[in-house]
């Protein structure tokens, strides 16, 4: 009997018998098996002899995914870019690849059918998360408000871990008068590893999503390492802190906003935007291009601003070290940064400070170098993140040119990206 999709079936190969189910394969001469222990393994059919094969009727949602819609639950929405999340193995290569049509990334959660109605499941593009553009911002600022105001509760994102904080940010700031969730979910392992975290991953995104009271864009990944709870963080003040670990979302100056159980509890942390069904939510997808992000160091020459004056950049941001410090009485005088800080100003161009350090805040009155930029024009965006100031900056600079309304709307906290009372970690950083 040849084995489909969803069987359970025993294969020998050699000596030895494999158990498992079977699951969809990228090519047609190999058959791939999901082992008891979560991991998957794959082999040419005419490597192997099938022993045994047992037809499981419900295991048909690895064919075709069709949830029956219930009454009693709430209807979200599911975009789905791509990411470790949206993968499989690719067994010809041996490495990962985007092999999933959307709606099988219920292949790793089925338990979703009985916490929400999947209204709509739309993929506008599949990349990896460091591919990501601002048009792809633009694109999913765009679908989101388009679910969010046709009647879904909440919206979940299924995204590349490597560059999630910086969308989540983006949007943050792209949907405005958003009082829903949109939930934005990854995963720091393949599929085919028992450690896969995506699945948990979708489940607490899908009751956050669902039934919530939060009313704007977090990101909802693993709390800590083992499979105990996901915590929700502000769009706009977390940070991937880890390559691999499975919690490597943290809270930077903040606490979570709350934490989300596999059974549906949720603990509340901190406050945050209330869910108010009854908003429309504008996509202001507005976004200049023309800006960059940079780092100072040592050795750093600062000749490389000319390149951005002189290809009409609109806005840089520093990661300046510590308070807010940048080179300016230096042994030798090129590496100086005040005639060229000074320079890109007079050329209009927007200059922000954000400290590299990541915890803490800048602060250009404690020392004089310090001073002196501030003096220039150069903007100190408090305890914002590097990577929160570009995104907030490029969107501010979307609307206007004008100095004086792009810094009072960099100082303003206008989606919860300051934090003026700085909260400590466990750490106690």
């Amino acid at each position: 009997m040849e084995p489909e999709v969803g069987d359970e079936i025993i294969l020998k190969k050699g000596d030895i018998n494999y158990q498992g189910i079977v699951i969809p394969s990228p090519k047609k001469d190999s058959i791939i098996i999901k082992l008891s222990n979560g991991y998957n393994i794959g082999f040419r059919k005419d490597s192997v002899k099938v022993i045994s094969v047992e037809k499981k009727q419900k295991s048909k949602i690895f064919s075709e995914v069709k949830f029956d819609k219930r009454k009693d639950l709430p209807e979200i929405s599911l975009i789905s870019t791509g990411g470790t999340i949206a993968s499989r193995v690719d067994y010809e290569t041996g490495g990962v690849r985007w092999l999933m049509k959307p709606e099988e990334i219920f292949f790793m959660a089925p338990e979703l059918s009985d916490i929400t109605n999947f209204r709509n499941i739309i993929s506008p593009f599949q990349i990896a998360s460091e591919s990501m553009t601002f048009e792809c911002y633009r694109i999913l600022a765009k679908e989101a408000a388009k679910e969010l105001n046709s009647g879904s509760k909440g919206v979940i994102i299924t995204h590349g871990t490597d560059t999630l904080h910086y969308t989540s940010a983006a949007l943050s700031f792209m949907l405005q008068n958003l009082s829903k969730p949109v939930c934005l979910v990854g995963a720091q392992r393949s599929p085919d590893r028992g450690s896969f975290d995506g699945s948990m991953n979708l489940i607490c995104g899908s009751y956050i999503a669902g039934h919530s009271d939060i009313g704007e864009t977090v990101i909802v990944m693993h709390g800590e390492m083992d499979d105990t709870y996901c915590n929700v963080l502000r769009g706009t003040k977390v940070r991937k802190m880890h390559s691999t670990r499975r919690d490597t979302f943290r809270p930077i100056n903040t606490s979570p906003l709350a934490r989300i159980y596999m059974n549906g509890k949720i603990e509340k942390l901190s406050e945050y935007r209330l869910r108010n069904d009854e908003n429309e939510v504008y996509p202001d997808i507005e976004m200049e291009e023309k800006t960059a992000i940079l780092k100072a160091y040592p050795n750093f020459n600062p000749d490389i601003f000319d390149y951005y004056i002189d290809k009409g950049y609109k806005g840089l941001v520093i990661e300046a070290s510590a308070l807010g410090h940048v080179p300016t009485d230096t042994i030798d005088e090129k590496f100086s940064w005040v005639n060229s800080i000074k320079r890109a100003i007079e050329q209009g161009i927007i200059v922000v400070f954000a400290t590299q350090c990541l915890f803490g805040r800048v602060n250009p009155f404690v020392y004089s170098n310090g001073r002196i930029m501030e003096e220039m024009g150069v903007i100190y965006v408090e305890d914002m993140l590097p990577e929160t100031a570009y995104l907030k900056l490029s969107w501010l600079l979307g609307h206007t040119n004008d100095y004086f309304e792009i810094k009072r709307n960099m100082l303003s906290n206008i989606a919860g990206e300051i934090n003026y009372r700085i909260q400590g970690d466990k750490n106690g950083l």
